[in-house]
């Protein structure tokens, strides 16, 4: 796997397929829909689709609760669809990514219905159960979804199952292996299906510390974040190689890592030379809005353009000094949509600022990822009530607000900045009552933002976003630039605080990528060499300056 790192050309899209296209009317997206949209992907020059979680599943946090790891949900389709999307995508020269989520599995899963109907079946060792002598949960860790880590097992007083996330999200006990080599099989049979690889969910989680303890309370709730016990733990690495040794190597996948809180110094054995995955993502600016990326209701953080900067450079240097490769997003299932985020001024959330953030990201040493609806410019909601919302962690995290002392609205408007579902949100296809992604009520409420964002209308408009994407395409692939884009070095350019600032550089390249993240005009040094691309449909320049507009991007090379 580390010798080829075939996957350093792919642009991947991640299709969220409950909320993409619905074909058979009920409201919720399927994998026919996927197929009826690859044309359009390929338009953008994408060469592989993520496809977020599809198998059967209770939907409690929406397919990262798996109910069968081998087993479509009805609610998509069959495994006939599945393998017709595989050949179909294979035909556009798309490759095809699945989720991977083996910390936990849902509690309907057969191994924990069977763990909790017989204390002595071997399935029980499958999952964390703890009885106590005092009838009381084993610590105080507090689940990431808010609440203890622990639920009682129903009919065995003082006995406890563990679940990092939501109690219908059981843990599954990594040190037993038989629990381990029963997901390699699973793993090894979806790819000898044909897949390209994972991404790979929470894979940071499956080690916990073995002394279970108690350590004191960081909340008036009496309990302390699950993190510092239960990731990124000392032996996390025996499995992680296993993992890779038993499935991945054996194929030469591709594997994307959700790697919270992985430290620098830990990155080579990430994503090193032989590292357990082939990238990891870079998350380090996506969070950078909050104070507490667990516990988002305690508040925002306060940032700069600056401090963004500094952090996008930081993170690539860390990954650099790895001997590694990165998979850089701005958005994704977890995430509020970006223009809504990163630009802090309601009024400035427009097409140039989505085009801006675009180009700020895309041409960064790495694999680039687009989140379905960000290639739109797609934005956040507003939402008025609680009811309106679907998302576990949100309703939680609410709910855990108002317990912390928020009132309602002061909670409401945190969870409409934070929601993960802003991105989820069915896309928008065309302005029609239902945006083109069905026909019917769909499974949760359009955006309420979405005037002129949408494909139809963006299609005919050569200044969308939706046709700057493309053009980042075609530059990232074109012959006269593509080694210098996949290979080249980083350079940080001394700009601007409000413009960030790259060279990627070859032996005989250099290109110049610049961002005007501001609302005001930005003068830079006119960069050597032609323009690649541009946001504006204009170039102002004064002698050896460049004029930067308002969220203007340029490329030069």
């Amino acid at each position: 796997m580390a010798t080829t790192r075939w996957w350093k050309d792919e642009i991947v899209y991640q299709v969220y397929p409950r909320s993409f296209q619905d074909t058979n009317n009920d409201g919720i997206g399927d994998l026919q829909g996927v197929i009826r949209r690859l044309d359009y992907l390929k338009t953008l020059g994408i060469t592989m689709i993520w496809l977020s979680p599809v198998y059967r599943s209770p939907m409690v946090d929406m397919g990262y609760d798996i109910s069968d790891y081998q087993a479509i949900d009805p609610q998509f389709g069959t495994m006939a669809d599945f393998d017709e999307l595989l050949k179909e995508a294979k035909k556009r020269g798309i490759k095809l990514i699945m989720d991977l989520v083996v910390n936990h599995t849902s509690d309907q899963h057969t191994w924990f219905k069977q763990a909790l109907a017989d204390s002595n079946s071997p399935y029980r060792n499958y999952y964390i159960f703890k009885k106590t002598t005092d009838g009381q949960v084993p610590n105080n860790w507090r689940s990431i979804f808010g609440g203890s880590t622990w639920t009682a097992v129903p009919n065995e007083p003082g006995t406890y199952y563990f679940h990092t996330f939501a109690p219908q999200q059981p843990d599954l006990n990594w040190e037993n292996p038989q629990l381990r080599q029963a997901i390699y099989r699973m793993i090894n049979w979806w790819l000898d299906k044909g897949i390209a690889g994972y991404r790979i969910d929470a894979i940071t989680h499956l080690k916990k510390d073995l002394d279970w303890a108690s350590l004191p309370p960081d909340g008036k709730d009496g309990l302390v974040s699950v993190i510092k016990k239960g990731q990124n733990r000392p032996g996390l690495n025996k499995f992680l190689d296993e993992l890779k040794t038993a499935t991945f190597k054996k194929y030469n996948a591709v594997t994307i890592g959700e790697a919270y809180g992985v430290p620098a110094a830990n990155l080579p054995q990430f994503i090193g030379p032989d590292g357990y995955f082939s990238m990891i993502f870079d998350f380090s600016y996506l969070n950078i809005d909050i104070a507490n990326v667990d516990e988002w209701y305690r508040g925002k953080a306060d940032w700069t353009i600056k401090d963004l900067k500094k952090t996008i450079f930081s993170a690539q240097k860390a990954i650099k000094q790895a001997g590694g490769w990165t998979a850089n997003v701005l958005e994704n299932h977890d995430q509020p949509r970006v223009l809504s985020k990163l630009i802090k001024n309601s009024a400035e959330q427009t097409p140039q600022a989505a085009k801006a953030l675009a180009a700020m990201y895309y041409f960064l040493p790495g694999v680039p990822f687009i989140y379905q609806g960000q290639e739109i410019g797609m934005k956040n909601f507003q939402r008025s009530s609680i009811k309106q919302f679907n998302d576990v962690s949100s309703i939680n995290n609410y709910q855990t607000a108002l317990k912390a002392g928020l009132q309602p609205k002061q909670a409401l408007k945190l969870l409409n900045d934070r929601s993960r579902d802003n991105a989820r949100t069915p896309m928008q296809w065309d302005n029609t009552q239902f945006g083109g992604f069905s026909q019917t009520q769909p499974w949760l409420e359009l955006g309420n933002d979405r005037q002129g964002i949408n494909v139809a209308a963006e299609e005919q408009d050569s200044a969308s976003v939706l046709n700057f994407y493309r053009r980042m395409g075609k530059l990232r692939q074109d012959k006269r630039y593509h080694s210098t884009f996949i290979d080249g070095q980083l350079r940080e350019l001394t700009v601007p605080n409000e413009v960030i600032g790259y060279q990627r550089r070859s032996a005989n390249q250099t290109i110049t990528v610049l961002v005007n993240l501001a609302a005001t005009v930005q003068n830079v040094s006119r960069p050597v060499g032609s323009v690649l691309l541009n946001s504006h449909t204009k170039l102002q320049l004064n002698q050896n300056q460049l004029i930067l507009k308002p969220y203007q991007a340029v490329v030069f090379g």
